[in-house]
Parts: structure tokens; sequence; C-alpha cells
């Protein structure tokens, strides 16, 4: 949405204020101003000067000696342009002043500086300006040459302001507005909101429609078959029309607003919809047939061509507009090549409507047809503004003399809009802002806005073109952003509620990454789409339920046509990518969802179960991983002895490198070597180490409650012990022995020996421990300890393990 400073102040006239000041107080109230441009930018000491003589060069054929009254003198300038005669009034830049582009023409930064010189021997005091080098164009500028001098009409004289002449004396703003403030997508929006910021009158035109004495029912007949799509249809007749140019007020505002002025008939539609913010459409009345309107659905194959020329393919989602026998447009989007304004039309038909605007959006897209009309429907326009545009739009026809308009309008509204009332709460309002407003003063804030307070309710009367506010928070908004943010006071939450903290999950989740990173590895991010390829890479089973995927209904390929059910390719992908790019070492970990369905096809949403996964290679081995995982683990107050069973069945993972990662009798994730020909799939020719968590597992085993124990007073007392175990009995298996049978007295214990070899019987290895026992309120005596060990000790022999002689 762009518009100048002149049309603002047309409807806000005591507005007084810089263009800087402008944006950054509409900023501030809510209505950003993106960017700004001055028209008037790198454009100095640039006046009216008339033509009073005109001599050929006396050593130049291409060039002429003009003699040129700039008011106070008449100065020589020396030109090239072969469009000038004795007086033309012209545009001149005089000694010392600038015009936005350079000598071939291209706008420059800065503009470029004219002095006074000599061409050819000659004297030029000055230099007559093109609309080009005025810094705008003839799109903008249809009566200008385009390539030669800008001429003026006799409504300037010699030494007048030649830019403001050409109202280029403004500013044109560029609005970011939201989707849910449609009434800002019109200049009257924009200006009640300039004059609500700047505490001035907000001064709208005065709509007034004379219309003859014909009945407009007697021309046109409407009717609305799909009222679900069409809230609204109002129309109007106008005779006798007489095409020609706009006035230049009308092209100015249109230009500066970036639309190119056409015709007097064509610019009111478009200063109509600029203005109000409702599209309106002109069809030529001799080319409907049967004099009848009929708005419905397409028909499924149907074609259309449209005003520029294109054939259109049709369905039956798409309204269309049409007359007795056939479509004349397309419904809020373009008008048909068989029903459009020429130089010749002599009765015009009006149409300012409603219009669906989800239907309109999914409409333009199926065509790829975006026009400035759909953009404005599409955002779901205020029924009650159609009738105001249709008879704006009629009332300009009057003034400017276009043509004869019919008196009454044909209106097809069956569900009027009303407003919407909400309960004027003030001490709720302050306490959600923190601030002590005076209920006066915030009345004074809706009122300014066209928010209607009702006294015998206590409530505010919100009118229909601000479909934003539904609630007590937008009032509260409405507030703020007029009282000033920068006004409201910091304050603490009135609620013993912390608003803004992470949830418990996000907590864990986060020290996972740091325990992660602190480890030396990199977040990943892959995709949550993945090819059915994956499971075959994975060298996973025909009948694994991890093959049962989630298809997309419209994916970009095969490759991303599936959800994720297991969260290593990502992984592995990247890894990949490091090895075959030489990087000698490489550790990744990435938090994402995997996918499980719950049933297929999908009945009810899936199971999306956060998962950590971790994946390196080079520098470490499975024991760095492991180490990784219990870091994790103690990071998050997993007090409990976490074991692993190598029974884990992966068929990704090395058969005899891998374990499930066991928690409190739960699984809960796998830790092992990648498959060697996994690696290969993946084009990984080194060890790969993996380690997934299921976090949805890990958030209720987790506890942040911590317990301060002193610093012994006791000593500790310590036992070594080197044992002959079978080589397939486990350590964890020990350790689980020595847990249990140490009870209360046991403080910890470390495995500080495997050995296997000539002194030990093939087929078992020795283990050393060192066990560590310690009391808190006495010195432990050798009986004491001399039991726990017995316990142990027997509590090892029924694991077949004996005492190394």
């Amino acid at each position: 949405m762009n518009t100048p400073l002149s049309w603002i102040k047309a409807y806000v006239p005591d507005l007084d204020c810089t263009a800087r000041e402008y944006t950054d107080a509409m900023t501030l109230t809510g209505t950003k101003v993106e960017n700004f441009v001055n028209l008037d930018e790198d454009l100095e000491k640039i006046i009216v000067g008339k033509i009073e003589k005109i001599e050929r060069h006396p050593d130049a054929d291409k060039l002429i000696v003009c003699q040129v009254n700039i008011g106070s003198e008449v100065t020589q300038i020396v030109t090239g342009a072969n469009n000038v005669k004795e007086g033309d009034l012209v545009p001149v830049v005089l000694d010392g002043g600038k015009v936005a582009t350079d000598h071939d023409g291209k706008k420059v930064a800065g503009g470029t500086k004219i002095k006074k010189g000599k061409l050819r021997g000659v004297e030029s005091n000055g230099m007559m300006c093109s609309i080009f080098e005025l810094g705008s164009d003839t799109n903008m500028y249809p009566e200008a040459a385009e390539d030669g001098i800008y001429l003026f009409d006799d409504s300037v004289k010699p030494g007048d302001d030649a830019i403001a002449a050409l109202g280029l004396r403004d500013s044109v703003f560029e609005y970011e507005i939201t989707s849910n403030r449609v009434d800002c997508y019109s200049v009257i929006g924009i200006a009640r909101e300039a004059a609500a910021t700047f505490r001035k009158e907000f001064v709208p035109p005065v709509v007034k429609v004379n219309g003859n004495n014909e009945n407009v029912n007697d021309y046109i007949k409407v009717e609305i078959e799909d009222k679900d799509l069409c809230k609204r249809y109002t129309a109007r007749v106008v005779k006798n029309v007489k095409i020609g140019p706009s006035p230049w007020w009308m092209q100015r505002r249109l230009s500066a607003s970036g639309i190119r002025p056409i015709n007097n008939l064509v610019d009111i539609t478009n200063y109509v919809m600029e203005e109000f913010g409702q599209p309106m459409h002109a069809y030529d009345l001799d080319l409907i047939e049967d004099k009848k309107i009929v708005v419905k659905r397409a028909n499924d194959g149907e074609k259309y061509t449209t005003l520029d020329g294109q054939e259109r393919n049709l369905d039956s989602n798409i309204l269309m507009i049409n007359d007795g026998k056939k479509p004349v447009g397309i419904a809020g989007i373009m008008g048909g090549e068989n029903s459009m304004i020429t130089d010749n039309v002599k009765d015009v038909l009006f149409e300012a409507a409603c219009f669906d605007g989800t239907n309109i959006r999914l409409s333009s897209k199926r065509l790829g047809l975006r026009t400035d009309a759909s953009a404005k429907f599409e955002k779901g326009l205020d029924p009650n503004n159609a009738i105001l545009a249709m008879n704006r739009a009629c009332q300009l026809i009057e003034e400017l003399g276009v043509g004869e308009v019919v008196g009454g309008v044909v209106d097809i509204y069956d569900e009027e809009r009303e407003p919407v009332r909400l309960k004027f709460e003030p001490e709720k309002i302050n306490s959600l802002l923190g601030t002590d407003i005076d209920s006066d003063e915030m009345i004074k804030y809706f009122k300014k806005i066209d928010l209607l307070f009702d006294d015998a309710t206590n409530e505010v009367v919100v009118p229909t073109f601000r479909q934003d506010l539904l609630c007590l928070a937008d009032l509260a908004e409405e507030v703020a952003r007029f009282y000033g943010y920068d006004k409201i006071p910091t304050s603490m939450p009135s609620s013993s509620e912390v608003t803004g903290k992470l949830s418990y999950e996000m907590l864990i989740d986060n020290i996972a990454k740091d325990v992660a990173e602190f480890s030396g590895f990199s977040q990943a991010m892959s995709y949550s789409f993945e090819s059915p390829k994956v499971f075959d890479k994975l060298l996973l089973d025909k009948d694994d339920v991890l093959r049962n995927a989630i298809k997309i209904s419209n994916p970009l390929g095969e490759d991303f046509s599936i959800m994720r059910t297991v969260s290593l390719n990502g992984i592995l992908t990247s890894l990949a990518t490091n090895y075959n790019r030489r990087n000698k070492e490489a550790k990744l970990y990435e938090m994402s969802n995997v996918y499980i369905p719950k049933a297929l096809p999908l009945t009810e949403l899936p199971d999306e179960r956060m998962t950590f996964t971790l994946g390196m290679y080079g520098d470490g081995d499975f024991f760095t991983m492991k180490g990784v995982v219990e870091e994790f683990f103690e990071k998050v107050g997993m007090k409990d002895i976490v074991s692993y069973d190598s029974k884990s069945g992966k068929t990704f993972l090395h058969p005899g490198r891998q374990a499930n990662i066991i928690y409190d009798g739960d699984v809960v994730g796998y830790i092992g070597e990648l498959h060697p020909l996994v690696g290969i799939n993946y084009d990984i020719k080194t060890r790969v180490y993996i380690a997934v968590i299921d976090m949805e597992m890990i958030y209720s085993k987790t506890s942040f409650d911590r317990k301060y124990v002193g610093i012994a007073k006791y000593p500790a007392v310590s036992r070594d012990i080197s044992m002959v175990a079978k080589k397939e009995i486990l350590v964890g298996e020990i350790e689980e022995v020595i847990r249990k049978r140490g009870g209360k007295l046991l403080e910890g214990y470390k495995l500080f020996d495997v050995y296997e070899g000539e002194q030990i019987e093939k087929g078992f290895k020795s283990v050393a421990y060192s066990i560590t026992f310690r009391a808190s309120d006495r010195t432990l005596s050798d009986e004491e300890v001399n039991k726990v060990m017995d316990k142990i000790l027997n509590g090892l022999k029924d694991l077949g393990i004996e005492l190394r002689g």
C-alpha cells in the first residue's frame, strides 16, 4: 500500500509534519511505514520558464538558442530538443540547480548539478527539462513527450515553482499493512490513523449522489445464485458517458500511488479503489445481454478470455459474473474481453461487491492471475463499504461531468453485518497494560478512530470496517498504541505465574544440546520429508514397523514423499558430505521429530516423538559416544544406573557393537557402530558411531531436585579385587552385583583392568575393580567392610566368577 502525503492531507487538513516525523509517528502507533520517497528529492532551483524567442545555433544544426522568460528576467538557454516552440511554458533548471539524472538519462543518487556554460561557443544559463530529468516518466505523466521537453499548460506562469506545478512537492509512503487491518488498505483508513496519531481532525469526503429521475431497476436486474461466495452486490448505471482525460489532481494522486492514469472513467474506479479500499468494475451496458447480471460459479472445463486477452481455464470453484447468456467477468479478479469499456461506450454498468476472500485467493492462485482488486478482496472486505464506494464513484461521475447517473441503486444484501459490541472495562485494560490511564482518556482514543461508546450499556461499538477488534485485549492494544508504547512503564507481571518461560521439555532439550556442544558436536538440521529408499539404505527388514511411514499427499518428488520414522538418514547424509569433502573428523547432533503413525491410512494425528541423535567419525569410539550419553543423563538428574543390552537387533548397526540403552527398566534409546554395509550405502569408508535417544521416554525420568551432601568427615576404605570370568559375562552384570550387594556402605567402584592372554584360560578374561566404602557417621572397621565384601563375592560366585589367585 502506497499513499502520497498530499492525499492524506486532503482528509487531515491540519496535518503539518515532515516525511520523517510522519514515518516515525505512524510506525509507533501501529501503522508501520516501511519506506518513504520524497518526489522532489535531488531537484533544486527548477522554475517555470516561457520561451520568448527561438533562433538557430550558428555552429550546430541540431541545437537552438532560446530566450526564456523566468519571471525575474529573460535568460538564454541552448537546447537540442525539437518539440519546443515560441510561447511554450517549460521547466527550467537554473545555474547551480539539480536534476535527478546524469547526462545519459540514468537516475543518480544525489542528482546532477547544472552549471551555466557554453555550447559550441554560445552561452547557456541553464537547462530545459524533460519529465525523465525530473525523476518521473510518461507512465505517471502520459501527456509528457517521450523524447523532449515537458510542456506545461496555461495554468502556470513564468517564475512559478515548476516542481510544485508538477505535483512533485510530495512524499510517497510505503506501508507494511498486516492482513487483519483491511481498513488500512485504503487512503481513508490511513488518513483516519494519521488523524488519531497526530491528534488532528479527520475530515472524510462527504458522499452525496443526486441521480436523475429514472429507476436503475428499469436498466438492469441482478441475481446471486451462490450467496456463500457473494455477501453483497451493488450496481448503478451511468448514461451518456463522455470519455476523456481525468482532472489533473486525480491524475497526480493516482500517479503518486503508482497507478497510471488512463481516462476519466477508468481513473474514477481506480481512484475509489485506492480511496475506499473497495475494488469496482465497469461494464459496457450495451454488451450485457438481457440486461441481467447473474453471480454464480463457473462450469468445470469452461474457458473464458479476460481483459488481458488470455484464455483462462475455469472450474466450479471459481465465481463468475454473467449476463443473461454468457460470462462477462471473473468475480473479484478481472473483467472479460467481451464486456470491456471502449472509447465508444455510451452507457456503463458500475459494480461494487463483496466477495468471499478465501475463494478469491484460491481462484486467483488456480488461474495464475493476481490483480490489485483480487489482492484487496482476498483480505476479506467489509460489505458495508461497498455502497459507500459505489456512491463515491457516482458522485465523481457527476462532479467531473463524465455522464448522467441513473437514479437508485441495485443492492442485494441479505445478511447485513452489524457492529461488534465489546464491554468496556478500563480497570482490566490498565491491569493488562500496567498503566493508570483515565477511562475518559481511553474513550477519547476510541472516538479518534471512529469507535463509538454507548453510555447506556457501557460498551464500545466497533464499526464493521474494524474486523480485527473482537475482545478486550484488542481494545487494550488500541489504548496502548495511542497512549504511546514508549510511555508504558516497566513493571513485573501481576500474575503469580511467570509468563514466557520455557516448558520443562524444552529445558531438557536445551541441556541435551549443551552437553552435545560441550562434547564437540555441532548442531545439524535436516528435512522431516524423506525418500522410501532410506529404509533400504538402512538395511531395514521388509516387515520392519519403521517402514510404515506417512505418505505426503502432494510431495515435491520421491525424495521428499514420506515423513521420517527414523532420525538417522539426515545425520548420516551430513556425515557423508563431511567425509567426502575430506574432513578428518566430524561430530554432529540433531534434535528432531520422527513421525510414527498410529494407523495407516491415517485416522488421527501421528505420534510426533522428539529424538536426540548423535553421529561421529574420526577421533573417538563407542565408549566416547557412551560417555556423552551418560553425561547427558547425569545432567538431567537421572540418578539410577544406566545399563546396556547388546541384543538390540538394529539392522543398521554392527551386529557385535550395538546395544539398547536401558534406564529404569525401559529402553530409552540405542547406541553402536554403524553397520559397514550401511556405511557403504552412504559412501562413508570409516567407522561411524551413533546414539539415538527417545526424548519422550526421557522427560518423565528426569529431575532437577538436588540434595546437598556435606564433605565426608570419615575416611574411606578401598578394596581391590581381581576376578576371572567367562568372556560372555558383561562388566555391567558384575557392576550390578556390586551395587546390589554393596548396600549403604558402598560409595563407588571403578574398573581398572581387563586382561585376556596366555595366563588366562581360553574363553575367560581377568577383570579388576577398585571398590570404595564409607560411612557418614563413623570410621568403618575391617570387620564391617569384610562382611560387605563377602556378600559381593558370594553374588559373583553365583555368576560363575572366581577370584584370581
